[in-house]
């Protein structure tokens, strides 16, 4: 070889610097492998994540409707135990309802009885005894409607209460205010605080 070629070669390989740099070696394949995963591990975890909280939230949410459930159910039970209490305590307050209804024609009876009763009589020794004998009975009648919460309504010179008076006639009147109860046809009565039989009245009104 000539000088002049070996002076060629030299000044090629400065020209070209890369053509004596080491060549790049190519990434092993396990190596990408694994460095494409990892972001793919990381997206799936966080999948799992988001499917274990919102499954997590669902049962939270069905928990707490079951728990409103058995919360209305119990109100019901209450509900009903109270409700039963209430019926049992007023079918053993007003069991006697029919009964006292039933005996209020009997009262009714005596009672115009006893008023038809003229005075003279009340005073002759023969008929004093069943005159007494009646009144005794009358009064013995009032006890027991005490002894089982009947008691009678007022009504002579009060407002007419269509809760407790019948108004069956009206009479001219210049003394009572219009609607006030001025006369008792028949007598009315309450067993606690229920209506037994209400008062048939006569009220006032304005003179024609």
């Amino acid at each position: 070889m000539s000088r002049t070629d070996v002076i060629q070669d030299d000044k090629v390989t400065q020209d070209n610097p890369t053509n004596n740099a080491e060549p790049t070696r190519p990434l092993d394949p396990d190596a990408a492998a694994e460095l494409e995963g990892v972001p793919e591990s990381l997206k799936q975890q966080g999948d799992d994540q988001s499917a274990l909280e919102d499954r997590i939230a669902a049962l939270e949410a069905q928990l707490a409707e079951a728990k409103q459930d058995v919360l209305y159910a119990r109100a019901d039970t209450q509900n009903v135990r109270r409700r039963l209490e209430k019926d049992a305590q007023d079918a053993r307050a007003y069991a006697a309802t029919g009964f006292a209804r039933d005996i209020l024609s009997v009262s009714d009876n005596l009672t115009r009885a006893l008023q038809l009763i003229p005075e003279d009589l009340r005073e002759d020794e023969k008929w004093k005894g069943l005159v007494v004998g009646l009144e005794a009975t009358g009064r013995e009648l009032d006890n027991v409607f005490s002894k089982h919460s009947i008691s009678r309504i007022a009504a002579i010179g009060l407002p007419l209460d269509p809760n407790q008076h019948q108004a069956m006639i009206e009479l001219p009147s210049e003394d009572a205010e219009p609607g006030t109860v001025v006369q008792e046809l028949q007598a009315g009565y309450m067993i606690k605080d229920r209506l037994l039989r209400p008062a048939l009245v006569a009220v006032a009104k304005k003179p024609d």
